[in-house]
């Protein structure tokens, strides 16, 4: 899970497959809002004309990744198989898993494992608490904008110069909620704070009600691999009392899995 990639190509390199990626395009316009869709609304949401959307569709049907029923499209558990290629592929993600749900035991709030992955955290561990904090359902395989997550600001604050560089160019200062930075330079010093503290804390930045507690993850030869966060309910818990009772769980999670990457 290295935290620098390769320069990505342009869509106009000729490396670029672009019926690979409107196949892709269709496979991702589907979500828990849109679990059922025409062939119409697939095109609409994968910004695409309808031939090509049908074309895709069909295609996308004969592999066994979408089922058909009349008018109606929605994807196949096939598609999980996708997914689970990158799970399969993470090293110790069953050793992860069992360290956050210690957590969960301990505090009785949701702990997660998150990557970056462009301008987004990826969700590839969760144990979740019974109480739903998030407007939206968290689960394996989640995007949420990294600049407005505790994992994403305990990752960004920790990259490379060069890395770190490359996300500021190409993030965007949103306001989510009355409590969002939405100032490029109040941000870089909540960056900076954050990589001299080792912890982000989030208060509400990204939904109403919502204060996370996030730490970066390291191998043991202190590579960045990712971060691990609390998340919890604002007016239950003071941020006072998410760094004094839970940083230092959060911290043995995280030097835990550690212990596992050699």
């Amino acid at each position: 899970m290295p935290m620098t990639q390769d320069k990505k190509i342009s869509s106009d390199s000729p490396d670029f497959v672009a019926s690979l990626a409107g196949g892709l395009s269709v496979l991702l316009a589907f979500d828990e809002n849109h679990t059922t869709m025409t062939l119409s609304e697939v095109a609409e949401r994968a910004s695409m004309d309808r031939a090509k959307a049908r074309r895709y569709l069909l295609t996308l049907h004969a592999l066994g990744y979408v089922h058909k029923n009349k008018r109606q499209f929605k994807l196949s558990p096939k598609t999980l198989s996708l997914g689970a290629s990158y799970l399969n592929s993470v090293h110790h993600h069953d050793i992860i898993q069992f360290y956050l749900e210690r957590v969960t035991e301990q505090t009785g709030e949701s702990c997660s494992f998150a990557v970056l992955d462009g301008d987004d955290v990826t969700y590839i561990a969760r144990s979740a608490a019974q109480h739903r904090l998030l407007s939206i359902a968290i689960a394996i395989g989640t995007r949420l904008p990294a600049a407005y997550t505790s994992m994403g600001r305990a990752i960004i604050a920790n990259l490379p110069e060069e890395a770190l560089t490359d996300f500021l160019d190409s993030t965007e200062m949103v306001a989510h909620t009355p409590h969002s930075i939405t100032e490029m330079a109040a941000f870089k010093d909540e960056l900076a704070r954050i990589k001299t503290q080792q912890y982000a804390v989030v208060d509400q930045e990204l939904d109403s009600g919502l204060r996370s507690l996030a730490l970066p993850v390291y191998k043991s030869n202190k590579e960045l691999i990712g971060a691990i966060n609390i998340s919890t309910n604002a007016m239950r818990i003071s941020e006072e009392a998410l760094i004094e009772q839970f940083l230092p769980l959060l911290k043995e999670c995280a030097d835990n899995i550690q212990t596992y990457y050699i």
